[in-house]
């Protein structure tokens, strides 16, 4: 899958809230030949869910180039929406997950579908709170960007559809 002659950098990532929904925010740490950059944000309100979608566009987004990316994450959500092809599955079916329920974080989803067509990505689900010293800074980031004064909106958060 990774193309020769491209950089191959890995991006861990992490989402938290404080209730679910709740203030919320997510982190992620950007590793490349021993330089690594950090980031995060905090939200008002929000999701878990979005929060982890949220941390791989982000770190993805921080990309200058196209790249091969080794994403580490903790949820099962991200990584098996990617992997067992939900995500693909909810897209062609105008978002919708069954005849009657609409798919959460369209949204989000559609940003990071566009990232995926930029870059090589090969999904890595790591068990959280288990030791990954990148995944528990990751986590770190990303409690402290909801514990933070500085939270803004998430204004592609519906309340209906989480």
């Amino acid at each position: 899958m990774f193309e020769k002659g491209l950089k191959t950098v890995d991006l861990y990532t992490d989402g938290a809230c404080s209730g679910n929904p709740g203030p919320g925010g997510y982190g992620y740490i950007l590793s490349f030949n021993g330089h690594e950059k950090e980031g995060y944000c905090g939200f008002h309100l929000t999701t878990n869910n979005r929060m982890e979608i949220m941390a791989v566009i982000e770190g993805l987004s921080a990309l200058k180039e196209t790249c091969n990316v080794n994403l580490y994450s903790d949820s099962k959500y991200v990584i098996d929406a990617i992997q067992q092809g939900w995500v693909y599955k909810w897209e062609a079916n105008n978002w919708m997950r069954t005849k009657k329920y609409r798919a959460s974080n369209v949204d989000l989803w559609e940003q990071l579908l566009v990232l995926l067509d930029e870059h090589n990505v090969e999904f890595h689900w790591v068990k959280g709170h288990a030791g990954n010293p990148k995944n528990e800074r990751c986590d770190k980031l990303a409690v402290s960007a909801y514990s933070g004064e500085d939270l803004i909106d998430d204004e592609g958060y519906i309340p209906e559809e989480n």
